[in-house]
């Protein structure tokens, strides 16, 4: 048992994450360039680890959110090309210089700012025009409206001295709901491409399929595509398990720290919102919403002890939980317990909480130690 292993650990399996990549890759026709999706510490497994395999299998590009991120992959040694999706104020455009990343620009007095401090540098900033085609967040807004008044607005984006408008992308809201509105959406973009294009404005990348773009409608993947959680091993929906055979990534583990032997009548737990029914064996594990472990899994949500499910009885507290493993002989402290992983699906305590399994793996806690396996 490695110190790491001793109390609460994630498991991060790298040939699963391997042949996620590769699974995905081979969805792409010939050219079509792989960004792999790294924000958020690569979705809770590992930002630096996870970057630096990617780079060494070939991905084209890295995605991150934030200029901080970015410069963590650059501090780590990777020297892939990176994309910051999110915002970064003009203020920190020597940071970008500095870090070699390429920032997304939706709007024209940010690509001003940017400009005037890549001139003012004397460099050249890489960015990707961002176009907002129904998303609603960032962006040139590409309504039907809107669309002349973006397309000019672009274009004097892409005349901008100190800039290289290397790419253009849009980002669909609902490619694992709606296919009209995702269609909508798409032809909004090619609308834009087009109009651009008839002012002699073209990129070399563009880009608008995510994980379930990517697996639903190729159709969208045109020079790029940005797959995340579907790297880490998981469908952005129920039913598209048919798209891609994915592997997930992530184990997510803790040892039986005691075993207690309780009887019937006792309340169990902060608040007092679970009462043994009967005499009860009670395991308590090292693990609780002080590591992302959702206090929404209380009464109820069940980890896989020697092969079974044992429930949690009552509140999930910040640093134990107890389950039930009346049921489960011989369970002993030093058990391994899987929260999330085969046994004990991440999608069905995601289902449990009322969310979405991204924010279960993102919200994996810090103190918890990732363990990479190859």
């Amino acid at each position: 048992m490695s110190d790491a292993q001793m109390r609460t650990w994630a498991e991060i399996d790298l040939g699963c994450l391997k042949h996620n990549y590769t699974a995905l890759r081979e969805q792409l026709a010939p050219g079509c360039r792989f960004v792999g999706v790294v924000k958020a510490n690569a979705y809770g497994h590992g930002a630096v680890p996870v970057a630096q395999k990617l780079e060494e299998w070939g991905a084209d590009y890295l995605a991150v959110a934030c200029l901080g991120e970015a410069a963590e992959l650059r501090q780590a040694g990777v020297r892939a090309p990176i994309l910051i999706l999110g915002v970064t104020l003009p203020r920190y455009a020597g940071e970008l210089l500095a870090w070699d990343a390429a920032q997304a620009v939706g709007d024209l007095e940010t690509g001003r700012a940017l400009s005037a401090a890549a001139v003012a540098a004397g460099r050249t900033l890489t960015i990707h025009v961002k176009a907002d085609t129904g998303m609603s967040r960032l962006g040139f807004l590409c309504d039907e409206a809107h669309l002349d008044r973006a397309a000019g607005e672009i274009a004097a984006l892409c005349a901008l001295p100190g800039l290289r408008a290397e790419g253009i992308f849009t980002h669909f809201s609902d490619a694992d709901g709606c296919e009209a509105y995702t269609m909508r959406q798409f032809t909004r973009f090619l609308d834009l491409l087009d109009k651009l294009s008839a002012r002699g404005v073209t990129f070399e990348i563009r880009h608008c399929a995510a994980s379930a773009a990517m697996l639903n409608y190729p159709c969208t993947h045109l020079d790029m595509v940005r797959p995340g959680i579907a790297l880490y091993g998981h469908y952005p929906a129920p039913g598209m398990e048919y798209t891609c055979p994915l592997l997930p990534v992530m184990t997510l583990k803790t040892r039986v720290a005691a075993v207690r032997d309780l009887p019937a009548g006792t309340c169990v737990s902060y608040g007092r919102t679970a009462t043994l029914a009967r005499d009860s064996r009670l395991a308590v594990l090292p693990v609780g919403y002080g590591d992302g472990y959702f206090r929404l899994f209380s009464n109820g949500q069940p980890v896989a002890i020697r092969g079974k499910k044992a429930p949690v009885v009552g509140r999930v507290c910040m640093d134990l939980t107890m389950v039930d493993v009346s049921d489960i002989p011989g369970v002993v402290p030093g058990d391994e317990a899987v929260l999330y992983g085969d046994a004990a699906p991440v999608e069905d305590g995601a289902d449990r909480a009322g969310t979405i399994q991204y924010e279960l793996l993102c919200d994996v806690s810090p103190r918890v130690p990732r363990v990479y396996l190859d």
